[in-house]
């Protein structure tokens, strides 16, 4: 895989996503992702903010506070003006405000148009939008944390 271009695949217990990447329209961003999944970053981790008809995100590692990037701690946003949340299966940088990516990202459930021009997008899902829907209908509380665990770890689906 080259340092831009790609198709990552996540495997989950629920399934496996791969992605399209956008490298044309946010360069440093797809080497950031690609480079992570490449060294197993996102192994063990968790989709742990599921928000039904809206997002479900990826946490860094087993720490929770944004991760960091390849670059160090954060990089800036590479917004592009044709890139819009305009439906289910974006894959964008989940950040703290401008310029503050890290590792975290999330996958759309729906259109979203008011993260338009505050979050880059980087690819949208090639092949397990499904898997992506059922992560949406997990159950959650109050705070949008998964409640099962079941779900949440990547690796190879289990058999039987």
């Amino acid at each position: 895989m080259s340092k831009t271009k790609g198709t990552p695949v996540l495997e989950t217990s629920m399934g496996t996503i791969s992605f399209e990447m956008y490298a044309d329209h946010a360069p440093k961003t797809c080497r950031n992702f690609v480079e992570l999944c490449n060294k197993g970053y996102y192994s063990g981790t968790v989709f742990h903010r599921i928000i039904g008809d809206f997002m479900v995100q990826v946490r860094e590692g087993f720490i929770g506070r944004g991760g960091t990037s390849i670059y160090g701690a954060s990089f800036e946003d590479e917004i592009h003006p044709e890139l819009r949340f305009t439906g289910a299966g974006i894959l964008a940088m989940a950040n703290a405000g401008p310029n503050s990516n890290g590792s975290q990202f999330f996958i759309t459930l729906a259109p979203a148009p008011s993260l338009d021009k505050k979050h880059t997008i980087f690819g949208r899902v090639l092949t397990g939008m499904s898997v992506v829907q059922r992560l949406g209908s997990v159950a959650v509380d109050a705070d949008d944390r998964c409640v099962s665990t079941r779900y949440q770890k990547y690796g190879p689906s289990p058999i039987g």
